[in-house]
Formats: structure tokens, C-alpha cells, sequence
């Protein structure tokens, strides 16, 4: 497999050596010491602060794993904590470190008395936030000066709340399938960060990681539902001059109304790019990125141009906009293609590190033209840079309510344009939060993986069908604490799928994998200096097909004997897509309907009367609220059942009272939904009847 550099500084695992162990004693004390020195939080005195520095010297040590500290290579600040019993129910320890210049970098470690580790915070983000619960006891706050630049720092430590959620969505969660690539695929198992497409011409579905270009065409005759693959790489033979030669990074986008797929692995400021127009069957080169663009954390995307904006035309045949977006060192830029991605204009500035962190997400364009880029750090929140006028400039728009995290986050973005953006939180838990102003202002921010008790985070990854529809996949763990310690982190990792249905409001939850963990123990994000436990890489992606079915494309990274109960982690990076196979999708006009039907009738006689029993089915694929039957003897409704619920698969035994009838025949019925307020798959089988002779 290629190297695949990370510029932006990765973060880092404090190991518990006897070094650490010892600087938390004293030994080998900072020579820029906290003012003050020491510090309390308490429910009745929730907050202290204090400062450091000026630093001068680098501490990079962490790069290399273990952190080592020397004469002003760190400071500590000891802080105690004092709560009652009950209190981290609803509360939580906040750490906030910053500093004044955006371009500087410090990383920060939370140890307890004993020297472990409990939280930290080593990203590239202005402040670094560290989010644990309130647990009384004496801890150490040590602030690493990664690259300082003759900065000092602010700390604060506060007792703070935890946000409220508004209860889950109460709409029944969508069920998954899992389909794993052929195994005769030569790269099957070398398949970290994937990109994911769906072509709405063809129904083709396109699963790109490192060199290859998966195809997948679906059954759904049959339930679940049958995959059929195809390798369409673009390689020489076919087309692409480039293709299947050198790659820093890999990146696949499928637009999905034109079809056209793209393939791009960088190749430092451009990458080497490729794009089909008969799924993969043949590919035609491209120029691969715009002058000047980034060195690193390439992402390819497209839709449609604005309305109005000055130069947002096509100059071919191919209708809508293709974006090329990357980092270098001290800023991020976005170039745009106006024929189809054939060439490119020049990277365009989309922030600086004095905005934002170098890294970000994966570029979406709106239905109606605005492109959105997401960011992990944009000071001391998470948002998305802006442009409303085809890549000519840039704004950057954040979501106050937001912590800054360790992996990129994703937007997706609905028919009317609302924005979905789903991240992981400073203290690890899955969140989304709505925009509906373009970024300008953002509300309904929860934590989606409250329900299940998910405590950690990876791979945010979200996709949006109607403008009230939307779905967050990532890859979560129930068991809390230092994700990336490899040592002592044990947990069960699995692919979660949160959706939607009103608007961001409530979110419905759902493991997708609950027998099989995609990996066990650590997962790092830290780049190149991981160890083996960065086999699943830095991301993965969601798409939606052509009838609102979600589509996670992402690298299983526990396979074979690893799946089995008790079984040991194998660091694998197999290729799977997660499909949705049944429930509401994306698009209210797909949805599984209920259809009511009157499955059986009979009428009995007993004393004198006549008991008509019927048997009414909902035989669809969706609950049918307020089901109802209604008896009509001769013509002339005689009574109605009383109205409820029916689930899907579901019967109701409805006995109606006695009836005296006339001697001669005589004609009994029953109708389903008599009032037709229940949408249904099949309107016309809502009757039944019998012929009864008195």
C-alpha cells in the first residue's frame, strides 16, 4: 500500500511509561510554570483558569508515540475536583486550552493521581477541549507545545452542563444488509478510507479505495437483496493513462444524476484523475486539479452550478460543476471544473489556518449550487467553509454549539437546500446539527448515540434525500476512554446508522452490524505514526440510490476469526457496503406503504343471530395507523370497528355484534380503512364479502 501522508499535524497517545508516570511527580518539571499552579471545581465553584508560557521550544516527541517532557517541553497545572454524588448524570469536566496565534499548535493531557491518561486533546484546533465526567479526585492538566511559536496559553477547567437532547425519533429504524466485495478482488482487503457513489441513471453503485473502482448492480426481486460485482479500474488498457499506478490518497465521486464517475489519487499539488461515462466500462484522463492546489486530504465532488453567479457556466456539453478540493500547510483551496472536470482553474483560497485546521471533509454541492466543505476545527467549534458563487470565494460559518473533534465531518444536504452536518464531539459522541441559512445559523444539535450509549467516535459520515430526510453513519463504540491507546483500549467498534424523517428534530439510531465489530480495541487517526491499528485509515463515506436507500461504503476491519465471539483483532480494511433493506428511506415517495385488506369473512349463527368475523391483514411494508373495519349488510353500513394501529405482517380478528336479518339472501361486507385516511400500496383490495342465506 502507498504512504498516505497527513500535513496537518495527527494527533497523538500519550503512553503510560514510567517517564509519564514520573513527570506527574515532579521529575523533570516544565521550566514555564502554570500561573497559578494549582486550581479547584466544585458544583458550588464550577470554574477556575489559569496561564502559561510564553513557549519557545517544540515538543514533538509525540509523533514518535510516547510524549517526553524536558525543561519547558510541557506544563502541568494540578487541578482537583470536588462533585457530589449524581452530579456527572448531567454534568461534565470541560478543559479549554488556547492561544492568541491560530498558526501556533499545543496538544493537552489529562492524567489522574495515578498517571493514566483520561482525556486528551491533540488535534490542530485553537482550543483543544477535553470533555470527561465530573469525577472527584486530584488530575493533572499538561499542556504540550507541539509548535509553539513564542505563544502562551489560557486554561480553564469548568463544570459544566451536559446538552440536553430532545427524546429519539420514535419512527422504527430502517434494517441494513452487508455485501463484502469478491475476494478475487486483488486489493478486497486493502480497502481504508472509501469513497461511495450511486448513479440514479443506471442504479450502479461505485466503491472506490486505493487503486480500484468496485461496481455494484442490485436484486432486489429477492429478499435480502442479491449484488452483483464488477472491477471497472481505471487502468491503461481502458482509457486512464494514470490509472492504477501511484497513489498518495484515494478519492471516488459518482454524480448522481449525469452518472459520470470520477477516480483521483493524489499526486502532491494535482492528483492523477479519471472519469467514466459507461460505469467504468472506459475512462477519459483529466487534468486532475487546479494551479495551485493543496499537497494533501484531496476530496472530488460536484451538482449543480448557481443560478446568476458570475463565470458559474459551463464551457461543454456536461452541464453541471465538478470541484477539486485540498490542503497544503497553511491553508485549504478548492479549484473548479467548467467542462465536466476535463480541466481545471486555479485553486481558489477557501481559508487559512488563522480560520480553520488544514484537514477537512468531503466537498457537497446543494441543489441549488452553494458548495460546502466541512471542518473539524474552525477555532473552538466545528463548521464548514461556504461559497454561493461556484468556487470564486469563500466564507467560513460555524455552529457555536459545536466542540472541535479528532475526525472530519460531513454534511449532506436536503432537496431545499437544509444542511445536515454530523460530527465527532470533543468528547467523542456522535452529533449532527441543522443549518437552514447556509451555515449562517445552526440549530437542533444532539447527540444521536445517546440512546445506545455510544461513547466514542470515528468516520462521520452523512447523506440527505428530501429536505426533512437525512442519515449519519459512523463507526461507534459503547465502551468510553482514550480510543487510540492501543494498549489499554478495549472496545467493540461497530457501523451505526442515524436517520431522520422530520427534519433533524429526532434521530433514530441503529446498529447495522451488531454480530460482527467492524474492529476491535484502538482505531488511530493519527496518520503515519499509528501502528497497526490504523488499517481502517481516516474516513468513509454514505451515499443514496435513485429510491432513497442509504449506502455506507467503509472498511471492515475485523474479519474471519476476528468476528467470533472472543475473537482477536486482525487489522484487515475488507471491502463492504452497508445497504438499506427495509424501512422509510430517503425519499418520502419510495417509502413502504401499509395496505389494509380484509383477509377473511364468515358468519356464524348463534340464539337466533347472525356474527359476522372478519380478519383484517395489513400485508404491507409499513405500519397502518388508525386501521379500521366497517360491517355493511345489504348496502347499509350497520357498524365500524374501532381504530388502531396495525403493524406490518400484522392481523386483527374483528367480531361484529349479532344481527337479526329477514329471511331471504342476503349480502354482508366488510371494508378496510372505510374512511381512506390510511395511504396504501394497494387500494383495491379493501372489501370482502359473503353471500348469507336466512
Amino acid at each position: 500500500m502507498p504512504i498516505r501522508p497527513r500535513i496537518a499535524r495527527p494527533r497523538r497517545v500519550l503512553a503510560l511509561t514510567a517517564t509519564a508516570a514520573l513527570l506527574v511527580g515532579g521529575v523533570g518539571a516544565a521550566a514555564v510554570a502554570a500561573t497559578p499552579s494549582e486550581g479547584s471545581v466544585s458544583d458550588t465553584s464550577p470554574s477556575t483558569q489559569w496561564t502559561a508560557g510564553p513557549f519557545a521550544a517544540p515538543n514533538v516527541t509525540g509523533t514518535a508515540g510516547d510524549v517526553t517532557c524536558g525543561p519547558g517541553l510541557c506544563d502541568d497545572f494540578a487541578l482537583h475536583v470536588s462533585t457530589p454524588a449524581g452530579y456527572g448524570d448531567t454534568h461534565q469536566l470541560t478543559v479549554t486550552v488556547g492561544w492568541a496565534n491560530k498558526a501556533a499548535d499545543f496538544d493537552v493531557y489529562l492524567l489522574d493521581k495515578a498517571g493514566t491518561v483520561v482525556g486528551t486533546s491533540a488535534s490542530s484546533a485553537d482550543p483543544e477541549v477535553i470533555q470527561v465526567p465530573p469525577t472527584s479526585g486530584d488530575y493533572t492538566v499538561r499542556v504540550v507545545p507541539f509548535n509553539p511559536l513564542g505563544e502562551s496559553v489560557t486554561g480553564t477547567a469548568a463544570l459544566t452542563d451536559i446538552p440536553a437532547n430532545p427524546p429519539p425519533s420514535t419512527d422504527t429504524p430502517p434494517t441494513f444488509s452487508q455485501y463484502g466485495a469478491p475476494e478475487s478482488f486483488p486489493q478486497a482487503h486493502s480497502a481504508g478510507e472509501p469513497s461511495i457513489g450511486n448513479s440514479h441513471k443506471t442504479g450502479a453503485t461505485f466503491y472506490q479505495a486505493l487503486y480500484d473502482t468496485y461496481k455494484a448492480t442490485w436484486d432486489d426481486s429477492v429478499t435480502p437483496s442479491k449484488v452483483s460485482w464488477s472491477n471497472v479500474s481505471a487502468t491503461s488498457a481502458n482509457g486512464c493513462p494514470t490509472g492504477n499506478t501511484a497513489s498518495l490518497d484515494p478519492i471516488g465521486f459518482t454524480d448522481p444524476v449525469t452518472g459520470r464517475v470520477f477516480e483521483s489519487q493524489l499526486a502532491g499539488k494535482t492528483s492523477l484523475m479519471c472519469f467514466s461515462d459507461d460505469d467504468g466500462t472506459t475512462w477519459s484522463p483529466s487534468q486532475g486539479g487546479g494551479i495551485n492546489s493543496g499537497v494533501d486530504h484531496q476530496t472530488v465532488g460536484g451538482g449543480a452550478w448557481p443560478a446568476g453567479a458570475v463565470g458559474s457556466l459551463p464551457t461543454s456539453s456536461y452541464p453541471r460543476a465538478v470541484y477539486y478540493c485540498s490542503q497544503d500547510i497553511a491553508d485549504a483551496s478548492c479549484a473548479s471544473s467548467h467542462d465536466g472536470g476535463t480541466t481545471f482553474g486555479p485553486a481558489v483560497p477557501m481559508y487559512s489556518l488563522l480560520d480553520c485546521g488544514g484537514l477537512h471533509g468531503h466537498v457537497k454541492v446543494a441543489p441549488d449550487g452553494t458548495v460546502y466543505v466541512p471542518n473539524k476545527g474552525c477555532g473552538s467549534n466545528q463548521g464548514v467553509a461556504v461559497s454561493e458563487d461556484g468556487g470564486t470565494t469563500w466564507s467560513v460559518r460555524t455552529d457555536p454549539a459545536s466542540t472541535p473533534g479528532d475526525s472530519d465531518p460531513s454534511v449532506g444536504i436536503g432537496a431545499n437546500g437544509t444542511v445536515y452536518m454530523g460530527y465527532q464531539a470533543a468528547d467523542g459522541t456522535p452529533r449532527v446539527a441543522v443549518s437552514r441559512d447556509k451555515g449562517k445559523t445552526w440549530t437542533d444539535d444532539q447527540n444521536v448515540g445517546a440512546a445506545l450509549g455510544i461513547h466514542n467516535t470515528v468516520f462521520p459520515a452523512v447523506v440527505a434525500g428530501d429536505d426533512d430526510r437525512a442519515s449519519f453513519a459512523f463507526i461507534g463504540t459503547t465502551t468510553a476512554g482514550n480510543y487510540q491507546d492501543a494498549t489499554n483500549f478495549h472496545g467493540d467498534w461497530h457501523l451505526y446508522v442515524s436517520t431522520t424523517y422530520d427534519g433533524g428534530k429526532s434521530w433514530v439510531t441503529v446498529d447495522t452490524t451488531p454480530t460482527d465489530p467492524v474492529q476491535r480495541g484502538s482505531i488511530c487517526t493519527g496518520g503515519t505514526t499509528c501502528g497497526n491499528d490504523r488499517n481502517l485509515l481516516d474516513f468513509m463515506d454514505a451515499t443514496v440510490d435513485k429510491d432513497g436507500r442509504v449506502l455506507v461504503g467503509y472498511a471492515d476491519g475485523c474479519t474471519g476469526a476476528c468476528a467470533a465471539p472472543g475473537g482477536t483483532e486482525n487489522f484487515d480494511a475488507y471491502a463492504t457496503i452497508a445497504r438499506q433493506q427495509t424501512g422509510k428511506t430517503l425519499y418520502a415517495a419510495n417509502d413502504p406503504l401499509p395496505n389494509l385488506t380484509p383477509s377473511a369473512l364468515s358468519v356464524s349463527k348463534a340464539g337466533g343471530l347472525y356474527v359476522p368475523t372478519a380478519t383484517l391483514a395489513n400485508t404491507g411494508g409499513a405500519p397502518a395507523p388508525g386501521a379500521a373495519l366497517q360491517l355493511v349488510v345489504d348496502g347499509k353500513v350497520v357498524s365500524t370497528s374501532t381504530a388502531s394501529d396495525l403493524a406490518a405482517g400484522a392481523t386483527r380478528t374483528v367480531t361484529f355484534a349479532g344481527l337479526k336479518l329477514a329471511k331471504g339472501t342476503h349480502t354482508v361486507l366488510v371494508v378496510a380503512d372505510p374512511a381512506n385516511t390510511v395511504r396504501e400500496s394497494d387500494e383495491a383490495d379493501n372489501k370482502r364479502s359473503v353471500t348469507v342465506t336466512s
